[in-house]
């Protein structure tokens, strides 16, 4: 049983390049909206509060915090908000205020945006694909040299004896290179971009 508790809980930790420490996402909605957010050019790191101080109480925040070129926000996913009591909710709200932090609520029709959704979905599955050194110069450097250009594209110029679609998602998730996931449907017309 204690094998089990393990897994589950390891199950339950976000990790993405975008993180410094694993997060807490027991809610698939909060999962989603961190894969979203890992593959979004805007967002340049997700961390994690587990608690703050309120006067000389520890209050458990549990909360999100999504660093933007704009400004720290907190990530509010409604389906996966934590339920509290009033007193607890009122202390977690004043923790939330002393930090500065805007909401960013996204709701779950929000969050299932289409093709965001059905995009991100898939680039993600691919966080774990081995990239050859070899192959993940030759994508960085066409991308430096031509500059963004339609995902087909980028195929045709990759010489390789293996497909580098899975290589090019894959360095989307390690946020190396941008795939635009929100305007079309993901193919040969994706827009590609190198992240410097």
């Amino acid at each position: 049983m204690f094998k089990r508790q393990t897994f589950q809980g390891r199950q339950n930790l976000f990790v993405s390049a975008k993180t410094a420490t694993p997060i807490p996402a027991r809610h698939p909605a909060l999962r989603d909206a961190l894969v979203q957010a890992s593959l979004n050019p805007q967002v340049r790191s997700i961390a994690y509060l587990a608690s703050a101080n309120v006067a000389s109480e520890q209050v458990e925040l549990d909360a999100v915090i999504v660093q933007r070129d704009e400004g720290h926000f907190l990530l509010d996913v409604i389906p996966a908000r934590r339920i509290r009591d009033l007193e607890q909710e009122g202390l977690a709200l004043i923790a939330l205020s002393r930090l500065g932090l805007a909401p960013l609520t996204l709701t779950a029709e929000e969050i299932r945006l289409e093709p965001r959704f059905t995009n991100a979905r898939l680039v993600w599955s691919y966080r774990g694909a081995h990239v050859p050194i070899g192959l993940r110069l030759s994508i960085l450097q066409i991308l430096l040299d031509e500059g963004p250009m339609p995902l087909g594209e980028l195929l045709k110029s990759i010489r390789s004896d293996r497909d580098p679609a899975p290589a090019v998602m894959a360095l989307a998730c390690v946020d190396l290179i941008i795939l635009d996931l929100v305007s079309h449907p993901l193919g040969p017309c994706t827009m590609v971009r190198s992240r410097s």
